[in-house]
């Protein structure tokens, strides 16, 4: 049973519209706040018995509160609320209509991302991260992957911003490292000895681009390793191209360095991974890289599992529908912008007839 039920308010502040997610430790919610606006709120599902509690659970809160970037989710409040079961930890923060990168890669269905968005997501996760490894000791997320990366739409166009740094932890500072956490299909062979670094960040930048290329892993051999048995004689990954000819050499060449065996011969942050893929964007064809390739299986995005989330093609089509008839509506224009970042999220075939309307109605604009 979830510890919120739509329609509840909470602290006089906020009221809950519905669940949007949830995993081991904690649920999302969707919230009307009642003068910002809607936003996310995370609700640790542990009781609250003792202040170390509080701290533990609101680190991610505090930490993201210290990390001000336009690539990585805000945080607008952190306290304890009180229900009949106990006290419970929370934060909130950004809401991002537009859902996870998981969601967004998905939405391609038997084609492939095009390359040049593939790389633009990547470029904008690696400003984001770049700053939280430029801190003093860096900041390792630990736990970079599709499904905590979220996609959105601001006036200029596609926002990426990173989330869920519950196991972002920073390094020691005589060391560069710190204890591995993740999920192990994007992290990278040292975590079986229990370091992580920017360096083993940048593995799981390079995994997911790698991912968002191919629709496969780099490293298979990775995605169901046996901890204890570790994973030895790893040669080298096939390049992005071989999966996907658009991609060019440059490319695969950037994705190599990220996906090295040895950590010192990788991108050192992701400041350095950010600066090449500029370079890249810079000089690359941006009509060739635009290209969507079709692959034979409709079912290549099986390979991070099913998601019980992706909706119909009619689904997004009436989202789409009910987002035009709320924007001739006085004051409802971000509901809009809501409401068809989720449609468009769903279907790619109709971005390119909406993302300008988003554009301008992010802007306030209403046409």
């Amino acid at each position: 049973m979830s510890i919120l039920s739509e329609g509840d308010h909470i602290r006089g502040s906020y009221r809950i519209e519905r669940m949007i997610g949830e995993g081991a430790f904690a649920e999302v919610y969707r919230v009307q706040h009642r003068f910002l606006g809607r936003q996310a709120m995370k609700v640790f599902k542990d009781e609250v018995e003792s202040l170390e509690d509080v701290e533990r659970m609101l680190s991610e809160a505090v930490l993201l509160s210290k990390i001000g970037h336009p690539n990585v989710i805000r945080v607008f409040d952190a306290d304890v609320l009180e229900r009949k079961d106990g006290h419970f930890g929370f934060f909130t923060m950004e809401y991002v209509p537009g859902g996870s990168l998981d969601s967004y890669w998905r939405s391609y269905r038997n084609s492939l991302m095009p390359v040049k968005d593939a790389v633009e997501i990547l470029q904008q996760v690696c400003a984001g991260i770049g700053l939280a490894h430029s801190e003093n000791p860096p900041i390792v997320h630990r736990d970079i992957k599709p499904q905590n990366i979220l996609i959105g739409y601001d006036g200029s166009g596609t926002r990426v911003r990173v989330g869920d740094f519950g196991l972002a932890k920073r390094v020691n500072p005589l060391t560069l490292l710190v204890s591995a956490r993740g999920t192990l299909g994007f992290k990278p062979p040292e975590s079986f000895e229990n370091m992580d670094s920017p360096a083993a960040d940048v593995w799981s930048l390079g995994t997911t681009l790698y991912l968002l290329l191919t629709d496969s892993f780099p490293y298979p051999e990775l995605v169901d390793r046996d901890i204890a048995k570790g994973v030895t004689n790893l040669g080298k990954a096939r390049p992005p191209s071989f999966y996907n000819a658009i991609v060019d050499e440059w490319l695969d060449s950037i994705v190599s360095k990220c996906l090295y065996l040895d950590p010192a011969a990788r991108y050192p942050t992701a400041i350095d991974l950010g600066r090449d893929l500029i370079r890249w964007q810079n000089e690359s064809d941006q009509e060739e890289t635009s290209k969507r390739v079709f692959v034979e299986s409709g079912s290549s995005k099986d390979i991070l599992g099913s998601n019980k989330e992706m909706g119909k093609s009619g689904d997004a089509k009436i989202k789409a529908s009910r987002a035009l008839e709320l924007a001739k509506q006085p004051g409802r224009l971000t509901e809009a912008a809501d409401l068809l970042e989720e449609a468009i999220t769903k279907l790619p075939d109709i971005r390119a007839q909406y993302e300008p309307l988003i554009r301008l109605w992010r802007r306030g604009i209403c046409m």
